[in-house]
């Protein structure tokens, strides 16, 4: 007679995710506005938009991951901040586009789920989304052996905004001579970490402290949460004429600003405007990297570019000291 093979024997315990899934639902239902009209169990989550206020409601999405951030926080066993990193980076991409975050669904997937690696993730992801006043609505956790590596794990999420229809900011009113403005970053955000590793871990350990970076180690220094830019931006557009604004992640300064560019406009960077910082100097001389990959890779010190008239500038810098953040004119637009 063959042995019987159980869903746990072939590698997946509903049991086990079912009970880290229960552990978790005070610290989910902790992020809930009114406006939530369902808790964690149904196949779909129900959100009430009807108070909105808005003439000419348009509802805004994006869906992101942090990439390889996450071999990072697997290296040093530091998993609790990721899941902001992935919060703030989606609240970032609809907020570059005027709107206002509405609710989140985040997606965990495993080759083998370890409880207290999920617990620190999805706590997380619940703290990040408290932070900005947004509710984690839903998800998806998924156990899927021989997909994973041991010990890896892999996670995305979901953002869905909202924007008056005459406030979206897609870079239509770009005008040649409009200033670029760079928003100060904190590090490498979640973008550029395989290049990163692959030059930095050749020359460094991860607990290793560096005089470069006042004696942080890499763990500390590449596991900074991404910053949330939403507040900055909402001050940022009620106070001047924005044009455009570019989240720099993947692509660098020039690949995604010139994202919001019309045919017959390009950027005119000055790359000698501002001191790139510490961190990317470091990776630079460890891996031996070419100023175009670098500039391709990585943010280079700013989170964002924000285009507006050049008389704006004062006022956005203002904004951007009030929020602990800083701004650098960086070039311009022309055409």
């Amino acid at each position: 007679m063959k042995k019987s093979i159980t869903y746990k024997d072939a590698g997946v315990d509903i049991d086990k995710a079912e009970g880290a899934l229960n552990k978790l639902k005070d610290r989910i239902a902790a992020t809930y506005t009114p406006e939530v009209l369902s808790g964690v169990g149904l196949f779909g989550s129900f959100y009430d938009i009807s108070g909105n206020g808005l003439q000419h409601p348009v509802l805004v999405s994006s869906t992101d991951g942090v990439g390889t951030k996450l071999k990072v926080a697997i290296i040093a066993d530091r998993h609790g901040t990721v899941g902001q990193d992935l919060v703030n980076h989606c609240i970032d991409d609809i907020a570059v586009c005027g709107a206002n975050p509405l609710f989140f669904l985040d997606y965990f997937a495993s080759g083998k789920l370890e409880p207290h690696v999920y617990d620190s993730v999805v706590s997380g992801v619940a703290e990040g989304c408290k932070k900005a006043g947004i509710p984690l609505i839903g998800g998806e956790t998924a156990e899927m052996p021989d997909f994973y590596s041991p010990g890896e794990y892999d996670m995305c999420g979901t953002i869905i905004g909202i924007v008056d229809k005459s406030k979206i900011i897609d870079g239509k009113k770009i005008q040649p001579g409009d200033a670029l403005i760079g928003i100060s970053g904190n590090g490498l955000h979640t973008n550029g970490y395989t290049l990163a590793r692959k030059a930095l871990f050749a020359e460094y350990s991860i607990d290793e402290p560096i005089a470069e970076l006042s004696s942080a180690t890499l763990a500390d220094e590449l596991l900074k949460i991404h910053p949330n830019y939403f507040p900055l931006i909402s001050e940022i557009t009620e106070k001047v004429a924005v044009h455009g604004i570019s989240h720099i992640t993947g692509g660098g300064i020039v690949g995604n600003t010139k994202r919001l560019l019309r045919e017959g406009l390009s950027l005119e960077i000055d790359w000698e405007a501002w001191e790139i910082p510490a961190i990317f100097r470091i990776i630079q001389d460890a891996g031996n990297v070419p100023d175009a990959d670098m500039r391709r890779a990585f943010n280079l010190g700013f989170g964002l570019v924000v285009i507006a008239p050049s008389e704006h500038t004062a006022v956005i810098s203002e904004s951007a000291k009030a929020f602990g953040f800083s701004a650098t004119t960086i070039g311009k637009v022309t055409g």
